[in-house]
């Protein structure tokens, strides 16, 4: 038979084990799909349709148009202030989770006698309770009693008001946030590293080539990809902060809104003030900002790879 007539000959068809294969995978696939679909699809379309009503949870949703946006942008001065805390939130957080995260991950990927304790210890913050968490930090940063403020006292360093001065309030906030977010980078990075081919770190030692030489060499460039998910996400995980926020500084965005940020926002709009259609707004407002950061982060990422 030539080419051209096994181009042209009509496809085998499916075996029976195929066939039961192929159902197996359905069946797997159909539940959660309708979860994301029940779960997700749903109450997002749902969120969307209420960002153009005024709807308090007692009434019937009246629409609106486009005068929720418009309120947010041109009538509310406390969105560009949640927004300029957020930007400098994420800026405080992003960089400095990065930077201890690749450290960590390097120090854990050494071959060492009894790494696995110390694996064990560093992603303790990821299963705990971030609300739990906050309040051991709300006591920590205690200005009287506070632990924090007493290891600066045997330096002879005053105390600072970490959840009274709006300053030091947002500085706290980072923190805790950035204490929260390493061990999920650090995992993420440190299983990068270990798919980096060893053969590469012994050529470079045997050309003289020193650790930090190395690392900044060869183990950077080749988990680039995992730097750059980890950059999404933390910015992701950046806006959309709420609960330390909530739990450190309370519901309405701390010391002289020194911690107002979109959370906060959010959360006192849909559940203070009984507002769902403008906290509605608000939430795809920030979808698109995410959105707009993580296609640019992705186009950046490709060019550099390029």
């Amino acid at each position: 038979m030539t080419a051209i007539d096994e181009k042209s000959a009509p496809p085998r068809p499916q075996s029976a084990l195929t066939r039961k294969k192929s159902a197996a995978g359905r069946r797997f696939i159909v539940p959660n799909l309708l979860a994301v679909l029940i779960f997700m699809l749903i109450p997002l379309l749902f969120s969307l349709y209420l960002s153009f009503q005024q709807w308090d949870l007692f009434h019937a949703p009246r629409f609106v148009g486009v005068s929720n946006y418009r309120r947010l942008f041109t009538g509310d001065p406390m969105f560009y202030i949640a927004l300029l805390n957020t930007v400098i939130f994420t800026v405080a957080t992003v960089a400095p989770t990065i930077v201890i995260s690749l450290a960590v991950a390097a120090a854990l990927n050494a071959k060492v006698r009894g790494i696995g304790l110390f694996r064990s210890i560093m992603f303790l913050p990821l299963v705990s309770s971030v609300a739990a968490m906050a309040v051991v930090w709300n006591y920590m940063f205690d200005p009287e009693t506070g632990v924090l403020n007493s290891v600066l006292g045997w330096f002879g360093i005053g105390a600072v008001p970490w959840l009274i001065d709006p300053h030091w309030a947002l500085v706290s906030l980072c923190m805790v946030s950035v204490w929260k977010s390493v061990p999920f980078a650090a995992a993420v990075l440190l299983a990068a590293m270990q798919g980096v081919p060893e053969d590469l770190h012994e050529a470079a030692r045997i050309d003289g080539a020193g650790g930090f030489r190395r690392f900044l060499s060869i183990t950077v460039p080749l988990i680039r990809p995992a730097l750059g998910f980890v950059f999404v996400i933390s910015i992701i995980n950046s806006f959309q902060a709420f609960d330390q926020a909530y739990v450190l500084t309370g519901g309405a965005g701390g010391p002289e809104s020194g911690t107002y940020i979109f959370g906060i926002m959010l959360f006192q709009n849909a559940f203070q003030f009984d507002d769902l259609g403008y906290a509605s707004a608000l939430a795809w407002v920030l979808f698109a900002i995410l959105l707009v950061l993580t296609y640019l982060q992705l186009r950046m990422g490709r060019k550099a790879e390029q």
